[in-house]
C-alpha cells in the first residue's frame, strides 16, 4: 500500500524538473533573510538584492511572467519571475512550480507599478517540490480531526494555529525566565518510576526487561522533587510531562506538561503570592497585556487575586456545607457522580465542586482550605486539623495550579499513606524511600503545579487542549 498518493500533474512536474537537470529537493541555501523583517524594514532595503525563501501559497501566471506569494513563520511577501530577466532555461523550470512549493529567491527589492512590495527575482531554486495539494486553496484547514492528525499541514495552512505555538513557546521561555531570576534551579526526575505516587490518578504500565521488573511513566515528580529538598536544593523546579491513563477531553490529554515548584521555608501562602506573578509576568510577555481575550469576553488577570475557602464556594453554588454528609452524598446520587453511595463525603464534595462550580470560576480565584482527607501531602491549617492548606487556581472555568504546604512530618506523611490504601498490594505500592528521605529531614516548603497547557490555553484563547499540544493522542486513522 502507498503512503502518499501524490497529484498525477504534481508528479509530472517532478520528473520534468528531473529531465531539466534541476534537483527538486535541494539543499541549503545561505543568507535567507526572513520575510517578516524584509517587509517591516521594506523602506531602508528597497532597492538592495537580497536572499530569501519560503512556501508558496499563491501563483499567478501572465503568459512571460507570472506573480507567486511565498511565506515563512514571519510573514509574506510578493515574488516577481519575468522570462526577460530569467532567460528561457529557468524561466521553463519556474513553470514547474505550484502552489506548497519550497523555494529559495535573491532578486531586488522594489515597489511594482500598483505599489505592492515585491522581490523582482533574478535567480531562485527549488528546495522542496509538494506532490500533495495544499488544503482549500490557502484559505485555512478547516477539518477538526486532519488538522490535529496531520499538525504540519495545520501549521503552514494556518497562521493563527502557528502563532499559537510560537507563543506557547514564549510562555515556557517567560516561565523559565521567572523562576531562574528567583533563585531557583531547573532540575530533571525520572519519567519512568517504580512506584506511581505523587497524584491521585491511574498509570502508564510498562516493564523494564534487563532488571524485570515493572515500571510506570510518571503521574507526578512531586516526591522526586521533594527528596532533592530533604537534600539541601533549596528552591527547585521542573518543567516536563506527565502521563495519565485517563480520559480524553476539552481539558484532558493523556500526555501533558507540568511545571512543578518547590521552595524551603515557603507555605501555600508563599506559593500564592508566586504563582500570581508568575501568571502575570508570563501574560504580559504572551499578550502585553493581563486583560486576556476569553471567547467573547475577557478575563482580568489584575491582582491581588481573591481567595475563597471551597465550603465557602459548595454553600454559594450548591447550597452544602461543611459536615452535611448527608446533604453531599444525596445531591452526589442525584448528579450521577462516581462514588456517590461508597466514597467518602469530602471526595464527594470535590467530585461535585468539579462537576458543577469550577465553570462558575472564569476570573482568576485562588480557592483554600480543601478538606484534609483529600490532601495526603498537604499540612493541616493550623487551629483547623481537618482542613489543609492546599489551594487550587481557577481560571477560565477550569483548575491550572493545586499548591500545599508541604507536609514534612515523616510519621504523619506514613500514616496517611495507609489511610489512603487498602489491599497488601497497595501498601506495596507507597513510595518507602520518599518517607525514608522525609525521615532524615525535609525542610518546611512551599509546592506549585501548574498546567502548561491550560495556562497556553488561557493566554491563547484556545478552547480545546489539543489546540495548544502540537501532536495529541487520536485513535488511529480507519484502516490504518
Amino acid at each position: 500500500m502507498a503512503l502518499i498518493e501524490p497529484e498525477e500533474f504534481r508528479l509530472n512536474k517532478l520528473r520534468e524538473l528531473r529531465r531539466l537537470g534541476v534537483d527538486p529537493y535541494g539543499r541549503e541555501f545561505p543568507g535567507a533573510r526572513p520575510l517578516g523583517e524584509l517587509v517591516e524594514r521594506f523602506e531602508k532595503l528597497q532597492g538592495e538584492t537580497i536572499r530569501t525563501a519560503g512556501r508558496i501559497t499563491n501563483k499567478r501566471d501572465m503568459g512571460r511572467a507570472s506573480f507567486m506569494d511565498i511565506k515563512d513563520w514571519t510573514g509574506s511577501i510578493q515574488v516577481f519571475f519575468q522570462q526577460k530577466r530569467l532567460g528561457d532555461e529557468k524561466f521553463t523550470i519556474h513553470q514547474q512550480l505550484d502552489a506548497g512549493d519550497i523555494i529559495g529567491v535573491e532578486g531586488e527589492l522594489a515597489l511594482t507599478r500598483t505599489g505592492e512590495k515585491t522581490i523582482f527575482v533574478g535567480e531562485f531554486t527549488v528546495l522542496a517540490k509538494a506532490l500533495l495539494n495544499p488544503p482549500e486553496k490557502w484559505h485555512g484547514l478547516r477539518d477538526q480531526e486532519m488538522r490535529y492528525r496531520h499538525r504540519s499541514l495545520d501549521l503552514f495552512s494556518n497562521d493563527e494555529v502557528l502563532q499559537t505555538f510560537l507563543k506557547r513557546s514564549l510562555i515556557i521561555r517567560a516561565v523559565r525566565e521567572f523562576l531562574q531570576e528567583r533563585g531557583f534551579v531547573e532540575v530533571e526526575t525520572p519519567m519512568m518510576q517504580t512506584v506511581a505516587g505523587g497524584a491521585a490518578a491511574r498509570p502508564f504500565r510498562t516493564h523494564h526487561n534487563a532488571l524485570d521488573i515493572p515500571l510506570y511513566l510518571r503521574i507526578a515528580p512531586e516526591l522526586y522533587l521533594k527528596r532533592l529538598l530533604a537534600g539541601g536544593m533549596e528552591k527547585v523546579f521542573e518543567i516536563n510531562r506527565n502521563f495519565r491513563n485517563e480520559g480524553i477531553s476539552s481539558q484532558h490529554n493523556p500526555e501533558f506538561t507540568m511545571l512543578e515548584v518547590y521552595e524551603a521555608y515557603g507555605s501555600y501562602e508563599t506559593m500564592m503570592e508566586l504563582t500570581q506573578e508568575l501568571v502575570c509576568h508570563a501574560a504580559r510577555r504572551a499578550c502585553g497585556s493581563l486583560e486576556v481575550p476569553r471567547g467573547e469576553t475577557e478575563i482580568d488577570l489584575t491582582p491581588p487575586w481573591p481567595r475563597r475557602p471551597f465550603w465557602e464556594l459548595m454553600e454559594q453554588h450548591l447550597g452544602l456545607r461543611r459536615g452535611e454528609e448527608e446533604a453531599i452524598r444525596h445531591m452526589a446520587e442525584e448528579t450521577q457522580t462516581q462514588g456517590a453511595r461508597t466514597e467518602h463525603p469530602d471526595l464527594l464534595a470535590y467530585r461535585l465542586f468539579e462537576k458543577q462550580v469550577e465553570d462558575n470560576l472564569q476570573d482568576p480565584v485562588f480557592v483554600i482550605e480543601y478538606p484534609k482527607s483529600i490532601s495526603p501531602l498537604a499540612k493541616a491549617k493550623k487551629g483547623d486539623p481537618e482542613v489543609a492548606e492546599r489551594f487550587e487556581l481557577y481560571m477560565a472555568g477550569m483548575e491550572l495550579a493545586p499548591a500545599y504546604t508541604e507536609l514534612n512530618d515523616p510519621l504523619e506523611q506514613e500514616r496517611r499513606f495507609l489511610e489512603q490504601v487498602g489491599t497488601e498490594e497497595e501498601r506495596q505500592q507507597i513510595d518507602r524511600e520518599f518517607v525514608q528521605a522525609l525521615g532524615w529531614g525535609m525542610p518546611p516548603a512551599g509546592g506549585l503545579g501548574l498546567g502548561i497547557d491550560r495556562l497556553v490555553m488561557v493566554l491563547t484563547n484556545r478552547p480545546s487542549i489539543r489546540d495548544v499540544i502540537l501532536f495529541p493522542l487520536l485513535r488511529p486513522p480507519e484502516g490504518a
